[in-house]
């Protein structure tokens, strides 16, 4: 398996370095939007170009193995995931800052097999960050190995939090909640926009915690395999296993800073993906 994997990664890479380019002409921004659910919710041309530039080249290579892209599924298309090979695609994680010329944004790419990621990718060609990993193999950040933080008290920890693009008023009354929380409890509060790159930002021990409710499993579906490779954990928010399709996440660098973040966490269960 871990041959076919590292073919799969190898064809997928090549592919998601050519569709950065298509981010790459837009340094400044994209002014060229539309809207999806909500005011801050959006979907440029370039997402769409950027999926179907990766499902394209993907779907030539690897006949038999499936996708599900954001953008895909935003036209219809249903979110089902089964044991076989499949490409999670989110094209342009990010595309708020996208628009206004924020530069982190990111191509997300995920492999699941058997339900769980096995490699993932999440590249950032605006400022050259390229975070890999592959099961058993360990994450990189632009070639050079990385590791997790040390830390394993909320105290001393920087939690990367996102309000998300959810103007549900459940969903905002608990996102304040939290982000008080870590105001009050940790160390630091960081957002950058990115689901993917704030759990890369963990991966790397850059931030110690990350957590979210109202992702998607293009969010987190390279972000999950990256972490684990890195020796930091990817649970669910309540404490119990994670889960692809919950659109809930919790990673964090270590067993015991997820756990305490679990206890003081104001939970929110979205509709699944």
């Amino acid at each position: 398996m871990s041959d076919a994997i590292d073919e799969y990664f190898d064809e997928a890479l090549a592919i998601v370095k050519a569709a950065g380019n298509l981010i790459t002409e837009h340094v400044s921004g994209c002014k060229a939007f539309e809207y999806k659910s909500c005011d801050i919710d959006l979907v440029t041309e370039v997402d769409k170009k950027v999926e179907e530039t990766l499902i394209g080249g993907l779907s030539k290579k690897f006949p038999e193995h499936k996708f599900i892209g954001e953008e895909s599924t935003a036209d219809g298309a249903k979110c089902v995931l089964t044991d076989d090979p499949t490409w999670v695609i989110d094209p342009v994680d990010g595309t708020l800052n996208f628009v206004h010329g924020f530069p982190h944004s990111c191509i997300s790419l995920g492999l699941v097999i058997n339900k769980e990621s096995v490699a993932g990718i999440i590249y950032n060609p605006l400022i050259g960050q390229l975070f890999t990993a592959k099961k058993g193999q360990g994450a990189f950040y632009n070639g050079r190995q990385i590791h997790v933080s040390k830390v394993k008290e909320l105290k001393k920890a920087l939690i990367a939090f996102e309000a998300g693009t959810s103007r549900d008023e459940e969903k905002c009354r608990v996102v304040f909640e939290n982000f008080k929380m870590v105001v009050n409890k940790g160390h630091g509060v960081r957002s950058l926009g990115s689901a993917a790159l704030n759990m890369a930002m963990v991966a790397m021990g850059g931030a110690d915690a990350n957590f979210e409710f109202g992702i998607h499993a293009w969010d987190v579906a390279a972000g999950d395999i990256i972490v684990r490779e890195a020796g930091g954990v990817c649970i669910d928010p309540s404490g119990g296993p994670f889960d692809i399709l919950s659109r809930r996440v919790l990673c964090a660098s270590s067993k015991e800073l997820a756990q305490e973040i679990v206890k003081e966490l104001a939970q929110y269960y979205p509709e699944r993906d």
